[in-house]
């Protein structure tokens, strides 16, 4: 499978050598196709609807553009908001909803068959979508104009290191780097490999090895849930989400660069935050952002009054638990963090800190703050209700066994590392290791990260979690 590490960095060093040898519009065409390549080696059936739904935006757009009438063009906005999320809503959420309406109607006598229709979920759906949405929408409120060439607006939708899991990509900020040429620079090249390997560190070695402590706990390996059962798995999961994503985020960045592309940056060490706003204007930065500019902004923001500035926080939250997966565990995920985001806001609450924090005062913040999230995390991770009320009710229940401790010393063995990779960053400002340090000492953090992502890395096989979104 295309996806899996390894057969990955095989993939992008062919595409480097081969792409770097062509001119600009060469150069373009051959990444279409590479992108294409890499989608369909999943299914090709699903490359067909991606190709079907970026001509589809693509011809909106220009029409968009070219109408005169504000009338026209608000209704062919509608035309592509609804083609776009119902594409969307159909694939991924059709059996949610036939699930969701089986228990109720139930109740009334009407039986509904749960597995007349399986819809398999295609990869990286919701990324692309929502960039769809995003130039979509910025063609329409003339903040960029439609693309002419319709090989480069499918590249930018396309372009393989964001396709399946991000970042997503801002219309603004790439499609004008796909329209122009690249020039091949040493050090952003340099940076690349460095954004890699850091990446293959944080989800090789942090997120997989996590992954077995978590995945044990809430499978049920370690026993029944009890408070040491519901710590471990909580905050292995914790820091298993965040290597995961912030890995996978790496090194689609620093794929981007080693073909002269510029990604924004997704991760600012989240888990050092200091209020849930501050956390959501440092975790999966694309998509907070996304949701603020095409979501709450547009519902009014907080122009409108508390109540409203309520409201729309909670909307714009559950809106963001729903597209990350179809169950209602997230969608109560979503709830809690648009509840939090209203009670700060209720209560003065903000990312500004004081004019001269003490240390003590800033820690206990982000203890606070961490494990809000590490809870809300359980309704991510669980997969049903009755799971989330086990685990929580565990935290009542005192248990020990030396598995307990066992598995402790192995969580803090690879949680810590990153950790403290987060307070270096924090304290340099730098978006990777090394960043600003010397040549000889960025050549030795390259080969320490390729030997512990080759002697540490966990055995069992572990997809990027936001695959499935």
């Amino acid at each position: 499978m295309l996806f899996d590490t390894p057969i990955y960095l095989l993939f992008i060093v062919i595409v480097v050598l081969i792409y770097w040898r062509l001119r600009f519009h060469w150069q373009n065409r051959f990444l279409l196709a590479a992108s294409y390549l890499f989608y369909a080696w999943w299914d090709w059936r699903f490359l067909l609807l991606m190709l079907a739904s970026t001509g589809i935006d693509y011809l909106i757009a220009l029409r968009i553009e070219d109408a005169q009438d504000p009338r026209r063009k608000r209704l062919l906005l509608v035309v592509s908001l609804v083609i776009n999320f119902s594409i969307l809503g159909f694939f991924k959420y059709c059996n949610f909803f036939i699930d969701s309406f089986a228990v109720p109607a139930h109740f009334f006598g009407i039986e509904v068959s749960k597995g007349f229709l399986q819809i398999v979920l295609p990869p990286g759906i919701s990324f692309y979508t929502f960039q769809e949405v995003a130039y979509i929408v910025d063609v329409y409120k003339g903040r960029l104009s439609a693309s002419r060439s319709i090989s480069e607006y499918s590249l930018f939708i396309s372009l393989f290191p964001h396709l399946i899991a991000g970042p997503i990509q801002r219309p603004s900020h790439l499609l004008p780097q796909v329209q122009n040429p690249r020039r091949f620079d040493p050090d952003v090249f340099f940076d690349g490999v460095m954004l890699i390997l850091e990446g293959l560190v944080r989800k090789c070695v942090i997120a997989d090895n996590c992954a077995l402590i978590a995945n044990a706990a809430f499978g049920g390996s370690l026993g029944k849930p009890s408070l040491m059962v519901t710590l471990l798995g909580m905050y292995a999961f914790a820091w298993q989400i965040y290597g995961d994503f912030s890995g996978y985020s790496n090194i689609a960045r620093g794929s981007a660069q080693l073909m002269g592309f510029h990604f924004m940056v997704n991760f600012r060490q989240p888990y050092l935050a200091e209020s849930l706003q501050d956390f959501w204007r440092r975790w999966h930065i694309s998509l907070s952002t996304w949701l603020r500019d095409y979501l709450y902004i547009p519902l009014g923001g907080n122009r409108h009054g508390s109540s409203q500035t309520y409201r729309n926080l909670l909307t714009t939250m559950l809106v963001g638990g729903l597209w990350h997966g179809a169950n209602w565990t997230f969608v109560a995920w979503g709830g809690i963090h648009g509840a939090g985001l209203a009670t700060e806001r209720a209560l003065g609450i903000d990312d500004t800190p004081p004019s001269r924090p003490s240390v003590l005062s800033r820690w206990i913040r982000r203890i606070l703050v961490f494990h809000i999230v590490c809870l809300a995390w359980i309704f991510f991770r669980a997969r049903s209700f009755s799971q989330v009320f086990s685990l929580l009710a565990g935290l009542t229940v005192w248990q020990w066994t030396d598995k307990f401790w066992i598995s402790t010393k192995f969580l803090l063995m690879f949680s810590l590392p990153l950790f403290l990779i987060d307070l270096w960053l924090e304290r340099s400002g730098d978006e990777y290791l090394f960043q600003s340090a010397s040549l000889p000492s960025r050549l030795a953090f390259a080969t320490a990260a390729s030997l512990l992502t080759a002697f540490y890395g966990a055995n069992q096989a572990n997809a990027f979690i936001y695959f499935q979104f």
